[in-house]
């Protein structure tokens, strides 16, 4: 297992003052002494906190978990990094059964909260939309990884710098999962313990708008790592169109002696829109399998 020292507890946070302070006092009993809290100007003096329990503030220059990962991995020196909410709802307890894995060849591991989650940690909004989500990147990118929104995750530093995040919000996750995926790395699931939040604590997750998020960002991302998916249900969605309103200027026809001769257009046009869209999502996915075997052969030379 990797010594702690070696070890960057990344930490970001937006008022969470009721228990950042547990969570830099946890790790450090455990030995994990650089714990690094970037913190998103929250105004109940979490910063205050955190560093009075030894923990190395950064104030956020943006806005959004996605930023402030970023901005903490661009501070962060130490070979290996862990990355936790400062909420309490992960435990520190299972940082050494996060790391682990990190010394026998893989490079990113992803804490499942649903193998050991507490009653009531989760509301069922929440875990329907994960549940989903998670079924939707199995059938984008053809990986389990069984949590890809949780955010306690462990990998080496010089992973992260391969990797391209973008996501202001939480759909952060999301993109590492991704990016996991699209430059092939050595990935694994491990469960961990997922708690309730403290009744002084408030979520700053928002289910509807957050969520529409994900889901808009997994759905971006399979552009560049699934087309056929991508182009696949936009060609699927216009085809479909076609024809249900071809079906329709059919039966008008057929039955009143309408003729409908812009729809009918219309509806051609769809239909061939789609095939099209469908075609070019083909010919996407070949060229990016061929990418991705070739970007395979120079890292094995490498």
């Amino acid at each position: 297992m990797p010594d702690p020292e070696d070890v960057c507890v990344l930490v970001p946070t937006l008022n969470e003052a009721e228990t950042i302070g547990e969570v830099v006092d946890e790790f450090g009993e455990r030995g994990y002494t650089n714990v690094l809290v970037v913190d998103g100007r929250s105004d109940d003096g979490t910063a205050e906190v955190a560093a009075e329990h030894g923990a190395r503030v950064v104030e956020q220059t943006g806005t959004g978990k996605g930023q402030a990962i970023r901005e903490g991995l661009r501070r962060i020196e130490t070979e290996y990094v862990l990355m936790l909410d400062g909420d309490g709802t992960y435990r520190p307890d299972d940082a050494e059964r996060m790391l682990a894995p990190l010394d026998d060849g893989y490079e990113h591991v992803v804490g499942n909260r649903f193998a050991e989650m507490e009653d009531g940690a989760m509301t069922r909004l929440n875990t329907f939309g994960n549940r989903a989500i998670n079924r939707a990147f199995r059938v984008i990118h053809g990986r389990n990884f069984k949590d890809i929104l949780s955010g306690y995750r462990a990998f080496t530093r010089e992973s992260a710098e391969r990797f391209r995040l973008d996501a202001d919000g939480f759909g952060v996750e999301t993109e590492m999962a991704v990016e996991c995926v699209r430059h092939d790395l050595p990935t694994t699931v491990v469960p961990v313990q997922y708690e309730e939040r403290p009744e002084d604590s408030e979520t700053n997750l928002h289910p509807l708008r957050d969520g529409g998020n994900i889901v808009l960002t997994l759905y971006q991302l399979a552009k560049t790592n699934n087309p056929l998916v991508y182009f696949g249900v936009m060609g699927l969605s216009s085809g479909l169109f076609g024809v249900l309103l071809g079906v329709y200027v059919g039966v008008e026809w057929v039955t009143r002696s309408v003729s409908h001769e812009v729809l009918a257009i219309v509806a051609g046009v769809s239909i061939l829109f789609g095939v099209q869209l469908l075609i070019f999502g083909v010919l996407s996915d070949l060229i990016v399998t061929l990418h991705r075997e070739q970007m395979h052969r120079i890292e094995e030379r490498r």
